[in-house]
Formats: C-alpha cells, structure tokens, sequence
C-alpha cells in the first residue's frame, strides 16, 4: 500500500504530504503545498526521526506498521519541537509507552510544554552518541536554524545528516522522495522563499551551524520538508551559505511598488526602462497589492539591488509597502544597493521616509530617488528612467 522502498538499507521515509492547506504558519501561501517529513531507521534498536503534523497521524501510522510489522520503537529522535513535526509526538507515546525520547534540556522543556511529557527522556548533548546496533546516531545542536532548540542528527555508517528544517523546502513530495528520482525545478523558488520567510533573520546560526558540520563527511540529507536531497546536495548547502552571508545568487534588480491611482506605477515603468537600457536583463518587479511579500523577499534574496516605489499615505508610506519594510528590516538582510521613488497629491512623505531606510538598514543609496507630485509629467518620467539606468551602472561597476 505504501512505498516502503528504503533510502539505504533499513532507513525508511515515512513522511507525509499536505495538500489541504493554504496557508503555512497560518500567513505564506502554499501554491504546491508542503510535505512533513519523518525517517525510520530499523537496527538491533529502531529510532524514529522526527514526526508529522497531527492531521495526518493515522496515515503516518500505518506507513509506520507497514515497515515494523509489530516491531516497537525504542527511540524517538526529536530535532525540532515545530508543531508541524512534533505534532504526533502524544500519540506516537499512547502507541509506544515505552519508547524513550530522545533531545536536549530545551526539547524538554518544550516537551513538557505542549504535551506534558516529562517521563522516558535520554538527554543528549554537543557530540554525543547513541548506538541503534550496527548504526550509531551522534547529535549536534543548531541553536536559532531557526528555533532554540534544534539539533541535527548524524547517522554514521551511511554519512546521512537527519537537518531538521535546515536545507527545507516548501512543495509536496510527488511520487518519489529521492532528488535523483524527481525533477527538482520546481523547489528552489519556494526553498529559497521558505528560507527568506521561516530561517532568512538567522543568517549568523546558520554559518555557525555550517561550519560546525563542515567536517562531517555528508552523503545525504534527510530534512523535514521537501525532498532527501542526494545528487543536489553540494548545490543545497552552497544555496544556504549564500543565503546566509546575505548574498545575492545573481545580477538583478526587485521592484516593490505600491500604487493606488496609477502614478506611482508610471514612475515604475520608467525605471524598469531605465534599469533595461543601463544593460541588466533581470528585472522582476511586484506589485505589492497582488504579490504576497514572501514572494518579494524570495526574490530580494536572490538579487542585488531593491528599488521600492509607493504613494505618500496618511503621512507615511503605502500600508503594504509598510508591511515589506517591516519584513525586510526584521530578517536584517544586509548588503544590498537600493533607491527609492514615489508620488504625492498634496503632501510628500513617503519618499523621505524610504530614504531613511537605507539608513536603517546601513544599505547603500544610488541615484537620486524621485517624488513625483500628482500628473507624472515628462520630467519625472525621464528622472525615474535615470534612477533606473544609475542602478544599472552601480551594478555593472
């Protein structure tokens, strides 16, 4: 009834996928919804890795029996208290009482927190181990990648690294969840949307996590979203260590503009031109009243420079562009080239105060932003069209 095809001999994938929900986290959309990921391994001892989100319990449960055929487990491995993975955790202990849970003193604490659990706990710390049989599980901790108390898991005699949500994805699992045996095109977007939303204000854990694992030989990593990742792997870690230094994958620009009458979308047009003629062909540009901002910040992570264009609205900015400002400055994404533009019917002030966020984020201005009052005439079309071509020149230079 279900693929019980191993990943390697005796390590199992017993995740599930989620289709019903829209929204992750109750805010990001889930256009390819999202899979929970939980991994068997089956030795002298059998641990469990991680498990599902409570909806899903029973189906999870019989992936579960169709592989132990009345075996019990002994240990559960829990790297990430998330809901979303912890969510079967007081079931999972109705079924097997005597299992022993297996985490650090904040699990616990979380453990006691949500479910009340406080009995059959082995604490782990940095670097310690556990023995399966022929397998031996070692454990490090990955504080804030992006929870306080996540670790990883390192299985040894395979090289498989149990990442929790590090290297995630939004998406389902189709068919097979082996990287090899699927195409992957459809995961990078949404791995990098998932990271700038859900781990992109943790870029410093996330060094330090990377470096600390750097020295264990890896082979293969069993996250608990999305796909094992196997042939892609060096491409998955390269993207996290970009992501994480804050820096861009490629040559782009993002436009993020508001606009309610029309104006400030003129002023949008002439700086897309402006960027095109200056010689740089990446060019998205979002209208933040039809994209929601996890897509934005996606694609601020992917490109260089950010330019934002919104109306003056009740003294201040455009409600959602706001809103972006807000999500930008939260996440702390560093090192980025930006400009600004904007319009106005009788009083400017949304320019200036998008002039004060470079500031704010220590970014680096270019070009003369422009504050267009009502009517776009032809001289504030041609100096938006030369804020765009400055842009282009800053990042040809």
């Amino acid at each position: 009834m279900y693929n019980k095809r191993p990943i390697v001999e005796n390590i199992f994938f017993v995740g599930v996928n989620d289709r019903q929900k829209e929204l992750f986290e109750n805010y990001l959309p889930l256009p390819e919804g999202v899979a929970y990921n939980s991994y068997l391994i089956v030795d002298e001892k059998i641990a469990l890795i991680d498990t599902v989100d409570i909806a899903f319990v029973e189906v999870y449960f019989a992936k579960i029996d169709a592989i132990l055929k009345g075996r019990t487990i002994d240990y559960l491995i829990v790297n990430h208290v998330e809901p979303d993975h912890a969510g079967s955790i007081g079931r999972l202990k109705e079924k097997y009482p005597n299992m022993q849970i297996v985490g650090n003193a904040k699990t616990f604490d979380m453990l006691k927190g949500y479910f009340g659990i406080v009995t059959n706990l082995h604490e782990v710390r940095e670097g310690d181990s556990l023995s399966l049989g022929k397998r031996t599980l070692t454990f490090y901790t990955a504080p804030m990648v992006h929870w306080p108390e996540v670790m990883v898991t390192y299985e040894n005699q395979d090289k498989i690294l149990f990442s929790a949500d590090a290297f995630g994805t939004f998406g389902t699992v189709d068919g097979d969840y082996l990287d090899a045996n699927i195409h992957t095109d459809k995961y990078w977007d949404e791995m990098r949307r998932y990271y700038a939303c859900i781990v992109g204000k943790y870029g410093v854990p996330v060094q330090n996590a990377l470096k600390k694992l750097s020295g264990l030989p890896v082979d293969i990593i069993c996250s608990t979203h999305g796909p094992v990742w196997q042939k892609e792997l060096s491409k998955v870690v390269g993207l996290y260590d970009k992501w994480s230094r804050y820096e861009a994958e490629e040559e782009g620009v993002v436009i993020a503009y508001g606009s309610m009458y029309g104006n400030t979308q003129q002023l949008t047009e002439a700086v897309v031109e402006g960027i095109v003629a200056g010689g740089i062909k990446n060019v998205v540009v979002h209208n933040v009243s039809k994209t929601d901002t996890s897509y934005i910040l996606a694609d601020i992570f992917k490109y260089k420079a950010l330019i934002i264009g919104s109306p003056t609205y009740m003294m201040g900015v455009y409600p959602l562009i706001e809103k972006l400002l807000a999500a930008i400055e939260h996440r702390g994404i560093k090192n980025r080239l930006y400009s600004c533009y904007g319009s106005f019917t009788w009083a400017g002030c949304a320019v200036k105060k998008l002039c004060s966020f470079a500031q704010t984020m220590n970014w680096e201005l270019i070009g003369n932003p422009v504050e267009n009052k009502q009517a776009v005439l032809e001289d504030k079309y041609q100096a938006a069209f030369e804020l765009g071509l400055a842009m282009a020149e800053r990042i040809k230079s």
